[in-house]
């Protein structure tokens, strides 16, 4: 894997990088992704533009090909923008570490980029239990960090 980072937040993020790095190097395909750090007010912007919601959210993916001329054989995949601040809220709501937290929305948008989506139930149990095994596969549970 090469995940391209850019912090565009005011937060210390090189332990984030150094720990999503170390959950993707464990997987064995070869693709190219960005991860976008931000605060809540890119994140609103860019839901609110993008998707026409006007609120914060935690994470958005940009699929580079996200039409019926996607193939698992893309090498590069696109954008992850996690916004920061709502992840370190959203850990300590859910009781787990921030570290946990900010590995889980990367995946969550990896999984995105790879054409998993939640919209139904079905698809919902797919995607939790693939983000559930890669992240176990990186030594991550859901109330602790590596």
């Amino acid at each position: 894997m090469t995940i391209n980072f850019y912090n565009q937040s005011n937060l210390y993020t090189e332990k984030y990088e150094t720990l999503i790095t170390k959950v993707f190097d464990s997987m064995i395909e070869e693709k190219v992704f960005s991860i976008i750090f931000v605060d809540d007010p890119q994140i609103q912007e860019i839901n609110q533009t993008y998707r026409k919601v006007d609120r914060v959210t935690d994470v958005i993916s940009f699929a580079l090909c996200d039409d019926s001329s996607w193939s698992k054989d893309n090498e590069e995949l696109g954008d992850i923008f996690i916004d920061l601040e709502q992840a370190l809220r959203q850990a300590s709501l859910y009781g787990h570490t921030p570290e946990r937290e900010v590995a889980f929305l990367a995946v969550h948008g990896y999984l995105h980029l790879c054409g998993y989506d939640h919209m139904t139930k079905e698809d919902e149990e797919v995607m939790c239990k693939k983000q559930e095994e890669i992240l176990l596969a990186a030594g991550l549970n859901r109330s602790e960090g590596i």
